[in-house]
Protein backbone atom coordinates (compact mmCIF):
# COMPACT_ATOMS: atom_id res chain seq x y z
CA UNK A 1 0.00 0.00 0.00
CA UNK A 2 1.34 3.45 -0.80
CA UNK A 3 0.57 6.97 0.33
CA UNK A 4 -2.22 7.58 -2.15
CA UNK A 5 -4.15 4.60 -0.84
CA UNK A 6 -3.80 6.04 2.64
CA UNK A 7 -5.74 9.10 1.51
CA UNK A 8 -8.63 6.80 0.63
CA UNK A 9 -8.42 5.11 4.04
CA UNK A 10 -8.44 8.51 5.71
CA UNK A 11 -11.42 9.71 3.67
CA UNK A 12 -13.43 6.59 4.46
CA UNK A 13 -12.63 6.88 8.17
CA UNK A 14 -13.57 10.52 8.25
CA UNK A 15 -16.84 10.04 6.36
CA UNK A 16 -17.68 7.13 8.68
CA UNK A 17 -16.98 9.36 11.68
CA UNK A 18 -19.21 12.12 10.31
CA UNK A 19 -21.96 9.59 9.61
CA UNK A 20 -21.71 8.32 13.19
CA UNK A 21 -21.86 11.80 14.75
CA UNK A 22 -24.74 12.79 12.46
CA UNK A 23 -26.62 9.61 13.38
CA UNK A 24 -26.09 10.42 17.06
CA UNK A 25 -27.66 13.84 16.46
CA UNK A 26 -30.51 12.82 14.17
CA UNK A 27 -31.61 9.55 15.75
CA UNK A 28 -31.12 10.16 19.43
CA UNK A 29 -34.14 9.48 21.57
CA UNK A 30 -36.66 12.28 21.19
CA UNK A 31 -37.43 14.32 24.31
CA UNK A 32 -40.14 12.72 26.40
CA UNK A 33 -43.18 15.00 26.71
CA UNK A 34 -43.85 16.18 30.23
CA UNK A 35 -47.42 15.47 31.18
CA UNK A 36 -47.54 17.42 34.41
CA UNK A 37 -48.83 20.98 34.03
CA UNK A 38 -46.87 23.48 36.09
CA UNK A 39 -48.73 25.49 38.70
CA UNK A 40 -48.19 29.02 39.87
CA UNK A 41 -46.59 29.30 43.27
CA UNK A 42 -47.50 32.23 45.50
CA UNK A 43 -44.94 35.00 45.65
CA UNK A 44 -44.48 34.27 49.35
CA UNK A 45 -42.78 30.98 48.50
CA UNK A 46 -44.68 29.11 51.23
CA UNK A 47 -44.23 25.41 50.68
CA UNK A 48 -46.86 22.68 50.86
CA UNK A 49 -46.54 19.62 53.12
CA UNK A 50 -45.12 17.65 50.20
CA UNK A 51 -42.46 20.31 49.72
CA UNK A 52 -41.59 20.19 53.44
CA UNK A 53 -40.52 16.60 53.04
CA UNK A 54 -38.40 17.74 50.11
CA UNK A 55 -35.79 19.17 52.48
CA UNK A 56 -34.29 15.70 52.71
CA UNK A 57 -35.40 14.54 49.24
CA UNK A 58 -36.03 17.92 47.60
CA UNK A 59 -38.52 18.46 44.83
CA UNK A 60 -37.85 21.16 42.26
CA UNK A 61 -39.79 24.40 42.63
CA UNK A 62 -42.37 24.47 39.87
CA UNK A 63 -41.92 26.86 36.94
CA UNK A 64 -45.04 29.05 37.03
CA UNK A 65 -47.48 29.08 34.16
CA UNK A 66 -48.81 32.60 33.57
CA UNK A 67 -50.73 34.25 30.78
CA UNK A 68 -49.32 37.74 30.46
CA UNK A 69 -45.96 39.48 30.53
CA UNK A 70 -47.12 41.68 33.40
CA UNK A 71 -47.70 38.60 35.51
CA UNK A 72 -44.52 36.86 34.36
CA UNK A 73 -42.04 39.72 34.70
CA UNK A 74 -41.29 42.36 37.27
CA UNK A 75 -39.27 45.51 36.80
CA UNK A 76 -36.18 45.24 34.60
CA UNK A 77 -32.79 46.28 36.02
CA UNK A 78 -30.01 47.11 33.56
CA UNK A 79 -26.41 46.33 34.59
CA UNK A 80 -23.34 47.04 32.47
CA UNK A 81 -19.72 46.10 33.19
CA UNK A 82 -16.65 46.10 30.98
CA UNK A 83 -17.49 42.57 29.73
CA UNK A 84 -21.21 42.09 30.27
CA UNK A 85 -24.48 43.87 29.57
CA UNK A 86 -27.11 42.19 31.73
CA UNK A 87 -30.77 42.34 32.61
CA UNK A 88 -32.13 41.38 36.03
CA UNK A 89 -35.85 40.84 36.58
CA UNK A 90 -37.08 41.92 40.02
CA UNK A 91 -39.41 38.91 39.96
CA UNK A 92 -37.11 36.38 41.56
CA UNK A 93 -33.98 38.45 40.88
CA UNK A 94 -33.62 36.40 37.71
CA UNK A 95 -30.81 37.11 35.26
CA UNK A 96 -32.69 36.96 31.98
CA UNK A 97 -30.30 38.75 29.61
CA UNK A 98 -26.52 38.56 29.26
CA UNK A 99 -24.76 40.13 26.28
CA UNK A 100 -21.05 39.30 25.95
CA UNK A 101 -19.57 42.61 24.87
CA UNK A 102 -16.33 41.15 23.48
CA UNK A 103 -18.11 38.66 21.19
CA UNK A 104 -19.90 39.82 18.06
CA UNK A 105 -22.59 37.66 16.49
CA UNK A 106 -20.99 38.32 13.09
CA UNK A 107 -17.53 39.82 12.44
CA UNK A 108 -17.64 43.60 12.19
CA UNK A 109 -21.30 43.83 13.23
CA UNK A 110 -22.56 45.66 16.36
CA UNK A 111 -24.81 42.85 17.63
CA UNK A 112 -23.27 40.96 20.55
CA UNK A 113 -23.75 37.34 21.57
CA UNK A 114 -26.73 37.25 23.93
CA UNK A 115 -26.35 34.12 26.04
CA UNK A 116 -29.42 34.53 28.27
CA UNK A 117 -32.91 35.30 26.93
CA UNK A 118 -36.36 35.88 28.40
CA UNK A 119 -38.31 35.25 25.18
CA UNK A 120 -40.47 32.13 25.03
CA UNK A 121 -38.87 30.81 21.83
CA UNK A 122 -35.29 30.90 23.16
CA UNK A 123 -35.91 31.01 26.90
CA UNK A 124 -32.67 30.65 28.90
CA UNK A 125 -32.36 32.26 32.35
CA UNK A 126 -30.38 31.96 35.58
CA UNK A 127 -32.65 31.76 38.61
CA UNK A 128 -32.12 31.54 42.37
CA UNK A 129 -34.20 31.57 45.51
CA UNK A 130 -34.99 30.21 48.94
CA UNK A 131 -37.52 27.64 50.11
CA UNK A 132 -38.57 27.13 53.72
CA UNK A 133 -40.14 24.27 55.61
CA UNK A 134 -41.53 26.40 58.43
CA UNK A 135 -42.25 29.83 56.99
CA UNK A 136 -42.27 32.14 54.03
CA UNK A 137 -39.31 32.51 51.70
CA UNK A 138 -38.65 34.24 48.37
CA UNK A 139 -38.30 31.68 45.60
CA UNK A 140 -37.62 32.59 41.95
CA UNK A 141 -41.20 33.82 41.52
CA UNK A 142 -41.16 36.28 44.45
CA UNK A 143 -41.12 40.02 43.75
CA UNK A 144 -38.04 41.86 44.98
CA UNK A 145 -37.41 45.59 45.21
CA UNK A 146 -34.38 47.55 44.01
CA UNK A 147 -33.20 51.07 44.82
CA UNK A 148 -32.59 51.86 41.14
CA UNK A 149 -32.99 50.31 37.72
CA UNK A 150 -29.69 51.24 36.07
CA UNK A 151 -26.20 50.25 37.22
CA UNK A 152 -22.84 50.65 35.47
CA UNK A 153 -19.27 49.85 36.41
CA UNK A 154 -17.62 53.27 36.42
CA UNK A 155 -14.07 53.88 35.11
CA UNK A 156 -11.60 52.91 37.84
CA UNK A 157 -14.27 50.99 39.75
CA UNK A 158 -13.40 47.30 40.29
CA UNK A 159 -16.63 45.98 41.82
CA UNK A 160 -20.31 46.79 41.47
CA UNK A 161 -23.08 45.70 43.84
CA UNK A 162 -26.73 45.34 42.86
CA UNK A 163 -29.02 44.82 45.85
CA UNK A 164 -32.54 43.39 45.79
CA UNK A 165 -34.69 43.13 48.91
CA UNK A 166 -37.68 41.07 50.00
CA UNK A 167 -39.53 41.32 53.32
CA UNK A 168 -42.33 39.39 54.99
CA UNK A 169 -43.73 41.77 57.61
CA UNK A 170 -45.79 39.08 59.33
CA UNK A 171 -42.86 36.82 60.18
CA UNK A 172 -40.17 39.49 60.40
CA UNK A 173 -38.00 37.66 57.89
CA UNK A 174 -36.22 39.71 55.23
CA UNK A 175 -33.81 38.74 52.46
CA UNK A 176 -31.11 40.81 50.81
CA UNK A 177 -30.12 39.32 47.45
CA UNK A 178 -26.86 40.91 46.32
CA UNK A 179 -25.19 40.43 42.95
CA UNK A 180 -21.53 41.47 42.79
CA UNK A 181 -19.88 42.18 39.45
CA UNK A 182 -16.10 42.44 39.08
CA UNK A 183 -14.09 44.20 36.41
CA UNK A 184 -12.55 41.80 33.90
CA UNK A 185 -14.63 38.85 35.11
CA UNK A 186 -17.51 36.77 33.73
CA UNK A 187 -18.28 35.54 37.25
CA UNK A 188 -21.30 37.03 39.00
CA UNK A 189 -21.20 36.51 42.77
CA UNK A 190 -24.54 35.94 44.52
CA UNK A 191 -25.17 36.43 48.24
CA UNK A 192 -28.58 35.76 49.80
CA UNK A 193 -28.62 37.19 53.31
CA UNK A 194 -31.52 36.10 55.52
CA UNK A 195 -32.30 38.30 58.55
CA UNK A 196 -34.77 37.09 61.15
CA UNK A 197 -36.40 39.82 63.22
CA UNK A 198 -39.26 37.58 64.25
CA UNK A 199 -39.81 35.54 67.39
CA UNK A 200 -39.30 32.04 65.94
CA UNK A 201 -36.43 30.39 64.11
CA UNK A 202 -36.50 30.25 60.32
CA UNK A 203 -35.21 27.19 58.46
CA UNK A 204 -34.77 26.93 54.73
CA UNK A 205 -32.64 25.99 51.73
CA UNK A 206 -31.03 28.09 49.02
CA UNK A 207 -31.10 26.91 45.43
CA UNK A 208 -29.77 28.07 42.08
CA UNK A 209 -30.95 26.83 38.72
CA UNK A 210 -30.56 27.28 35.00
CA UNK A 211 -33.77 27.00 33.01
CA UNK A 212 -34.05 26.92 29.26
CA UNK A 213 -35.92 25.48 26.30
CA UNK A 214 -34.08 23.06 24.05
CA UNK A 215 -32.35 24.80 21.12
CA UNK A 216 -33.44 24.08 17.55
CA UNK A 217 -32.17 20.82 16.09
CA UNK A 218 -28.85 21.32 14.26
CA UNK A 219 -28.67 21.03 10.51
CA UNK A 220 -27.78 17.60 9.15
CA UNK A 221 -27.09 18.88 5.63
CA UNK A 222 -23.95 17.24 4.24
CA UNK A 223 -23.26 15.50 7.57
CA UNK A 224 -23.37 18.94 9.22
CA UNK A 225 -20.24 20.07 7.36
CA UNK A 226 -21.91 23.38 6.54
CA UNK A 227 -22.53 23.86 10.27
CA UNK A 228 -19.57 22.40 12.23
CA UNK A 229 -21.17 23.56 15.49
CA UNK A 230 -23.80 20.86 14.98
CA UNK A 231 -21.19 18.34 16.16
CA UNK A 232 -20.54 20.30 19.37
CA UNK A 233 -22.44 19.25 22.51
CA UNK A 234 -25.34 21.51 23.41
CA UNK A 235 -27.17 20.74 26.62
CA UNK A 236 -27.06 20.33 30.41
CA UNK A 237 -23.95 19.13 32.20
CA UNK A 238 -22.67 18.78 35.75
CA UNK A 239 -19.48 18.00 37.59
CA UNK A 240 -18.56 16.40 40.91
CA UNK A 241 -15.16 15.36 42.25
CA UNK A 242 -16.19 11.71 42.26
CA UNK A 243 -18.23 11.54 39.06
CA UNK A 244 -16.16 14.09 37.08
CA UNK A 245 -17.69 15.74 34.02
CA UNK A 246 -21.11 14.38 33.09
CA UNK A 247 -23.36 15.36 30.19
CA UNK A 248 -27.12 15.02 30.58
CA UNK A 249 -28.77 15.45 27.15
CA UNK A 250 -32.20 17.03 27.03
CA UNK A 251 -33.87 13.82 25.93
CA UNK A 252 -32.70 12.05 29.11
CA UNK A 253 -33.83 14.64 31.64
CA UNK A 254 -37.47 13.52 31.71
CA UNK A 255 -36.69 9.78 31.61
CA UNK A 256 -33.55 9.79 33.80
CA UNK A 257 -33.81 12.86 36.09
CA UNK A 258 -30.78 13.75 38.15
CA UNK A 259 -31.14 13.77 41.95
CA UNK A 260 -27.71 13.32 43.51
CA UNK A 261 -25.80 14.71 46.51
CA UNK A 262 -22.55 16.35 45.37
CA UNK A 263 -19.89 18.33 47.22
CA UNK A 264 -17.62 20.73 45.39
CA UNK A 265 -19.23 20.60 41.95
CA UNK A 266 -21.31 22.71 39.57
CA UNK A 267 -24.23 22.52 37.14
CA UNK A 268 -24.25 24.10 33.70
CA UNK A 269 -25.99 24.61 30.39
CA UNK A 270 -23.37 24.22 27.67
CA UNK A 271 -23.43 25.29 24.05
CA UNK A 272 -20.93 25.87 21.29
CA UNK A 273 -18.26 28.34 22.50
CA UNK A 274 -20.27 29.58 25.54
CA UNK A 275 -21.87 28.37 28.76
CA UNK A 276 -23.66 29.38 31.92
CA UNK A 277 -22.84 27.56 35.17
CA UNK A 278 -23.86 27.81 38.81
CA UNK A 279 -21.07 27.05 41.28
CA UNK A 280 -22.45 26.68 44.85
CA UNK A 281 -20.48 28.41 47.57
CA UNK A 282 -21.58 26.22 50.46
CA UNK A 283 -19.04 23.76 51.81
CA UNK A 284 -21.76 21.21 52.55
CA UNK A 285 -23.22 18.68 50.17
CA UNK A 286 -25.53 20.08 47.53
CA UNK A 287 -28.30 18.16 45.82
CA UNK A 288 -27.96 18.32 42.05
CA UNK A 289 -31.28 17.95 40.24
CA UNK A 290 -32.70 18.07 36.76
CA UNK A 291 -36.31 18.47 35.69
CA UNK A 292 -38.41 18.93 32.58
CA UNK A 293 -41.45 21.13 33.17
CA UNK A 294 -44.31 22.28 30.96
CA UNK A 295 -44.71 26.05 30.77
CA UNK A 296 -47.19 27.66 28.41
CA UNK A 297 -47.22 24.62 26.17
CA UNK A 298 -43.43 24.27 25.83
CA UNK A 299 -40.97 22.13 27.76
CA UNK A 300 -38.37 23.91 29.84
CA UNK A 301 -35.35 22.04 31.15
CA UNK A 302 -33.91 22.76 34.58
CA UNK A 303 -30.48 22.09 36.07
CA UNK A 304 -30.46 22.90 39.76
CA UNK A 305 -28.27 22.84 42.81
CA UNK A 306 -30.11 22.83 46.16
CA UNK A 307 -28.07 23.60 49.28
CA UNK A 308 -28.35 22.04 52.72
CA UNK A 309 -30.91 23.36 55.17
CA UNK A 310 -29.78 26.17 57.44
CA UNK A 311 -31.47 27.84 60.40
CA UNK A 312 -31.64 31.52 61.31
CA UNK A 313 -32.45 32.13 64.94
CA UNK A 314 -34.47 35.19 66.03
CA UNK A 315 -32.32 38.31 65.88
CA UNK A 316 -29.69 36.56 63.73
CA UNK A 317 -28.53 36.90 60.12
CA UNK A 318 -27.18 34.07 57.91
CA UNK A 319 -25.97 34.16 54.32
CA UNK A 320 -25.80 31.71 51.43
CA UNK A 321 -23.39 32.26 48.52
CA UNK A 322 -22.93 31.01 44.98
CA UNK A 323 -21.17 32.09 41.79
CA UNK A 324 -22.67 32.28 38.33
CA UNK A 325 -20.35 32.03 35.34
CA UNK A 326 -21.85 33.36 32.14
CA UNK A 327 -19.37 33.72 29.31
CA UNK A 328 -17.02 32.12 26.79
CA UNK A 329 -15.40 28.69 27.15
CA UNK A 330 -11.84 29.98 27.58
CA UNK A 331 -9.99 27.05 29.13
CA UNK A 332 -7.40 29.13 31.01
CA UNK A 333 -10.23 31.19 32.50
CA UNK A 334 -12.51 28.26 33.34
CA UNK A 335 -9.75 26.51 35.28
CA UNK A 336 -9.64 29.47 37.65
CA UNK A 337 -13.41 29.64 38.15
CA UNK A 338 -14.07 26.09 39.36
CA UNK A 339 -12.41 22.66 39.24
CA UNK A 340 -13.41 20.74 36.13
CA UNK A 341 -15.18 23.66 34.46
CA UNK A 342 -12.62 23.59 31.63
CA UNK A 343 -13.98 20.14 30.69
CA UNK A 344 -17.01 21.87 29.18
CA UNK A 345 -14.67 22.41 26.23
CA UNK A 346 -15.58 18.90 25.15
CA UNK A 347 -13.18 17.07 22.84
CA UNK A 348 -14.87 13.70 23.33
CA UNK A 349 -12.75 10.60 22.75
CA UNK A 350 -9.86 12.72 21.44
CA UNK A 351 -9.38 14.67 24.69
CA UNK A 352 -6.07 12.97 25.49
CA UNK A 353 -4.57 14.42 22.28
CA UNK A 354 -6.67 17.55 21.93
CA UNK A 355 -5.83 19.10 25.30
CA UNK A 356 -2.04 19.14 24.79
CA UNK A 357 -2.54 20.31 21.19
CA UNK A 358 -4.66 23.20 22.47
CA UNK A 359 -2.01 24.08 25.05
CA UNK A 360 0.73 24.10 22.41
CA UNK A 361 -1.45 26.15 20.07
CA UNK A 362 -2.12 28.74 22.78
CA UNK A 363 1.60 29.00 23.60
CA UNK A 364 2.44 29.46 19.92
CA UNK A 365 -0.18 32.19 19.73
CA UNK A 366 1.57 33.97 22.60
CA UNK A 367 4.64 34.14 20.38
CA UNK A 368 2.99 35.07 17.08
CA UNK A 369 -0.20 36.90 18.17
CA UNK A 370 -1.85 35.30 15.12
CA UNK A 371 -3.82 32.07 15.28
CA UNK A 372 -3.08 31.23 11.63
CA UNK A 373 0.66 31.48 12.21
CA UNK A 374 0.24 29.43 15.38
CA UNK A 375 -1.44 26.68 13.35
CA UNK A 376 1.40 26.73 10.80
CA UNK A 377 4.02 26.48 13.54
CA UNK A 378 2.06 23.63 15.11
CA UNK A 379 2.26 21.75 11.81
CA UNK A 380 6.03 22.24 11.70
CA UNK A 381 6.35 20.90 15.26
CA UNK A 382 4.23 17.85 14.43
CA UNK A 383 6.27 17.26 11.28
CA UNK A 384 9.46 17.44 13.33
CA UNK A 385 8.08 14.85 15.77
CA UNK A 386 7.09 12.53 12.91
CA UNK A 387 10.18 13.17 10.75
CA UNK A 388 11.70 9.72 11.18
CA UNK A 389 8.42 8.07 10.29
CA UNK A 390 8.08 10.35 7.28
CA UNK A 391 11.61 9.50 6.20
CA UNK A 392 10.73 5.81 6.19
CA UNK A 393 7.51 6.56 4.32
CA UNK A 394 9.15 8.57 1.55
CA UNK A 395 12.14 6.23 1.29
CA UNK A 396 9.68 3.41 0.77
CA UNK A 397 7.91 5.50 -1.88
CA UNK A 398 11.25 6.07 -3.64
CA UNK A 399 11.96 2.36 -3.67
CA UNK A 400 8.50 1.61 -5.01
CA UNK A 401 8.96 4.24 -7.70
CA UNK A 402 12.23 2.61 -8.71
CA UNK A 403 10.59 -0.82 -8.84
CA UNK A 404 7.59 0.39 -10.84
CA UNK A 405 8.96 -0.68 -14.29
CA UNK A 406 9.86 -4.13 -12.99
CA UNK A 407 6.46 -4.59 -11.39
CA UNK A 408 4.82 -3.53 -14.65
CA UNK A 409 6.91 -6.15 -16.45
CA UNK A 410 5.70 -8.81 -14.01
CA UNK A 411 2.11 -7.81 -14.70
CA UNK A 412 2.69 -8.16 -18.44
CA UNK A 413 4.44 -11.51 -17.99
CA UNK A 414 1.81 -13.18 -15.80
CA UNK A 415 -1.24 -11.46 -17.24
CA UNK A 416 -4.38 -12.63 -15.44
CA UNK A 417 -2.60 -15.15 -13.22
CA UNK A 418 -2.83 -13.05 -10.07
CA UNK A 419 -1.49 -15.77 -7.77
CA UNK A 420 1.81 -16.08 -9.65
CA UNK A 421 2.05 -12.34 -10.04
CA UNK A 422 1.65 -11.81 -6.29
CA UNK A 423 4.28 -14.46 -5.58
CA UNK A 424 6.69 -12.83 -8.03
CA UNK A 425 6.06 -9.39 -6.50
CA UNK A 426 6.71 -10.70 -2.97
CA UNK A 427 10.00 -12.23 -4.13
CA UNK A 428 10.92 -8.91 -5.71
CA UNK A 429 10.09 -7.00 -2.52
CA UNK A 430 12.17 -9.40 -0.43
CA UNK A 431 15.12 -9.22 -2.79
CA UNK A 432 15.10 -5.42 -2.95
CA UNK A 433 14.15 -5.04 0.76
CA UNK A 434 11.11 -2.95 -0.14
CA UNK A 435 8.00 -2.81 2.03
CA UNK A 436 4.87 -1.41 0.35
CA UNK A 437 3.20 -1.07 3.77
CA UNK A 438 5.89 1.27 5.07
CA UNK A 439 4.26 4.21 3.33
CA UNK A 440 1.01 3.83 5.28
CA UNK A 441 1.96 4.05 8.93
CA UNK A 442 3.07 7.70 9.17
CA UNK A 443 -0.22 8.86 7.62
CA UNK A 444 -2.26 6.53 9.82
CA UNK A 445 -0.48 7.81 12.93
CA UNK A 446 -1.39 11.38 11.96
CA UNK A 447 -5.11 10.63 11.50
CA UNK A 448 -5.86 10.77 15.28
CA UNK A 449 -3.90 14.03 15.43
CA UNK A 450 -6.05 15.39 12.61
CA UNK A 451 -9.27 14.44 14.41
CA UNK A 452 -7.98 15.89 17.70
CA UNK A 453 -7.03 19.15 16.02
CA UNK A 454 -10.42 19.19 14.27
CA UNK A 455 -12.05 19.28 17.71
CA UNK A 456 -9.57 21.86 19.01
CA UNK A 457 -10.41 24.20 16.13
CA UNK A 458 -14.11 23.42 16.44
CA UNK A 459 -14.36 23.97 20.21
CA UNK A 460 -11.80 26.70 20.89
CA UNK A 461 -13.58 30.01 21.31
CA UNK A 462 -10.16 31.68 20.99
CA UNK A 463 -10.29 30.90 17.27
CA UNK A 464 -13.86 32.12 16.85
CA UNK A 465 -13.78 34.85 14.17
CA UNK A 466 -9.97 34.98 14.51
CA UNK A 467 -8.37 36.58 11.42
CA UNK A 468 -5.31 35.29 9.58
CA UNK A 469 -4.18 37.30 6.56
CA UNK A 470 -5.82 38.63 3.42
CA UNK A 471 -9.11 36.98 2.60
CA UNK A 472 -9.05 34.70 5.67
CA UNK A 473 -10.64 36.85 8.34
CA UNK A 474 -12.40 34.06 10.26
CA UNK A 475 -10.50 30.82 10.90
CA UNK A 476 -13.60 29.22 12.43
CA UNK A 477 -15.58 29.63 9.18
CA UNK A 478 -15.05 28.05 5.73
CA UNK A 479 -12.71 29.71 3.24
CA UNK A 480 -15.02 32.21 1.46
CA UNK A 481 -13.16 31.91 -1.86
CA UNK A 482 -12.21 28.19 -1.62
CA UNK A 483 -8.52 29.00 -2.10
CA UNK A 484 -7.31 26.60 0.58
CA UNK A 485 -9.42 23.63 -0.59
CA UNK A 486 -8.17 24.11 -4.16
CA UNK A 487 -4.58 24.46 -2.96
CA UNK A 488 -4.97 21.28 -0.95
CA UNK A 489 -6.18 19.45 -4.07
CA UNK A 490 -3.11 20.67 -5.96
CA UNK A 491 -0.83 19.41 -3.18
CA UNK A 492 -2.51 16.01 -3.26
CA UNK A 493 -2.05 15.80 -7.03
CA UNK A 494 1.64 16.61 -6.62
CA UNK A 495 1.97 13.91 -3.97
CA UNK A 496 0.32 11.41 -6.30
CA UNK A 497 2.81 12.37 -9.02
CA UNK A 498 5.74 11.68 -6.69
CA UNK A 499 4.21 8.44 -5.37
CA UNK A 500 3.55 5.84 -8.09
CA UNK A 501 0.41 3.69 -7.85
CA UNK A 502 2.40 0.47 -7.98
CA UNK A 503 0.35 -2.70 -8.07
CA UNK A 504 -2.95 -0.84 -8.10
CA UNK A 505 -5.68 -2.03 -10.46
CA UNK A 506 -7.23 0.51 -12.86
CA UNK A 507 -10.39 0.97 -10.78
CA UNK A 508 -8.40 1.78 -7.66
CA UNK A 509 -6.20 4.12 -9.64
CA UNK A 510 -9.23 6.05 -10.88
CA UNK A 511 -10.58 6.34 -7.35
CA UNK A 512 -7.26 7.66 -6.11
CA UNK A 513 -7.12 10.22 -8.92
CA UNK A 514 -10.55 11.46 -7.81
CA UNK A 515 -9.47 11.84 -4.18
CA UNK A 516 -8.20 15.44 -4.56
CA UNK A 517 -11.62 16.48 -5.85
CA UNK A 518 -13.38 14.69 -2.99
CA UNK A 519 -11.17 16.37 -0.41
CA UNK A 520 -11.60 19.75 -2.08
CA UNK A 521 -15.38 19.31 -1.80
CA UNK A 522 -15.25 18.30 1.88
CA UNK A 523 -12.77 20.98 2.86
CA UNK A 524 -14.94 23.64 1.22
CA UNK A 525 -17.24 23.26 4.27
CA UNK A 526 -14.56 22.87 6.94
CA UNK A 527 -13.32 25.68 9.20
CA UNK A 528 -10.55 27.41 7.27
CA UNK A 529 -8.22 27.01 10.25
CA UNK A 530 -8.44 23.23 9.89
CA UNK A 531 -7.89 23.39 6.12
CA UNK A 532 -4.94 25.71 6.73
CA UNK A 533 -3.48 23.04 8.98
CA UNK A 534 -4.00 20.32 6.38
CA UNK A 535 -2.63 22.40 3.48
CA UNK A 536 0.44 23.33 5.49
CA UNK A 537 0.83 19.70 6.49
CA UNK A 538 0.57 18.64 2.84
CA UNK A 539 3.01 21.28 1.57
CA UNK A 540 5.53 20.43 4.27
CA UNK A 541 5.13 16.74 3.51
CA UNK A 542 5.55 17.41 -0.20
CA UNK A 543 8.83 19.26 0.42
CA UNK A 544 10.00 16.48 2.72
CA UNK A 545 9.06 13.87 0.14
CA UNK A 546 10.87 15.71 -2.67
CA UNK A 547 13.99 16.20 -0.53
CA UNK A 548 14.14 12.62 0.79
CA UNK A 549 13.44 11.05 -2.60
CA UNK A 550 16.05 13.26 -4.23
CA UNK A 551 18.60 12.28 -1.58
CA UNK A 552 17.68 8.61 -2.01
CA UNK A 553 18.01 8.75 -5.79
CA UNK A 554 21.37 10.55 -5.53
CA UNK A 555 22.66 7.96 -3.08
CA UNK A 556 21.35 5.16 -5.28
CA UNK A 557 23.00 6.65 -8.37
CA UNK A 558 26.28 7.03 -6.49
CA UNK A 559 26.14 3.39 -5.38
CA UNK A 560 25.44 2.25 -8.93
CA UNK A 561 28.45 4.19 -10.21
Amino acid sequence: MNQTRTFLVFALLFVAYLLWTTWQTDYATAPVPVATTATTQPASGKVTPSATAALTAPRAPEIPTVATRAQTHGEQIHVRTDLLDLGIDTRGGTLDRAELLDYAVEPGQPARVDLLHAGAADYFVAQSGLVSANGKAPDHTAVFHAAQTDYALAPGQNTLHVDLTWTDAASGVSVLKRYTFTRGSYVVALTEQVSNRGSTSWTGNAYEQLTRVAPPAPSSHLFGLSDPASHSYNGPAWYGPADKFQKLPYEKIASEPLNKPVSGGWVAMVQHYFLAAWIPGSAGAQTFQSAAVNADGSVRYVMRTLGPAFTVAPGQTTSSTANLFVGPKLQSLLQQVAPGLELTVDYGMFTVLAQPLHWVLVELHRLTHNWGLAIILLVLLIKAVFFKLSEKQYTSAAKMRKLAPRIQALKERYGDDKVKMQQAMMELYQKEKANPLAGCWPMLVQIPVFFALYWVLLESVELRQAPFFGWLQNLSAPDPYFVLPVLNAAVMLAQQFLTPMVGMDPTQAKIMKAMPLLFAFMFAFFPSGLVLYWVTNGLTGLLQQWFIMRRYNARDAKAAA
